[in-house]
């Protein structure tokens, strides 16, 4: 699934190392969910959107639509 978590994380000056800590995952969870080896569930999904303050649907391409 496309998303703009790389770009989101790199703005903001956090390391994938930072952005895990704060989403309560593991470096490797977030390389895999920027390079698009891994869907989020529902509930990271929700998480990381809250984190940046966007819509889950700014964040993640909806591969349905």
């Amino acid at each position: 699934m496309k998303n703009r978590l790389k770009e989101l994380r790199s703005a903001r000056g956090w390391t994938q190392e930072d952005l895990g800590k704060r989403l309560g995952v593991s470096r490797q969870a977030i390389i895999a969910l920027e390079s698009d080896k891994h869907d989020p569930s529902l509930d990271l999904a929700y998480r990381i959107a809250a984190l940046f303050g966007e819509p889950v649907e700014t964040i993640f391409e909806n591969p349905h639509a």
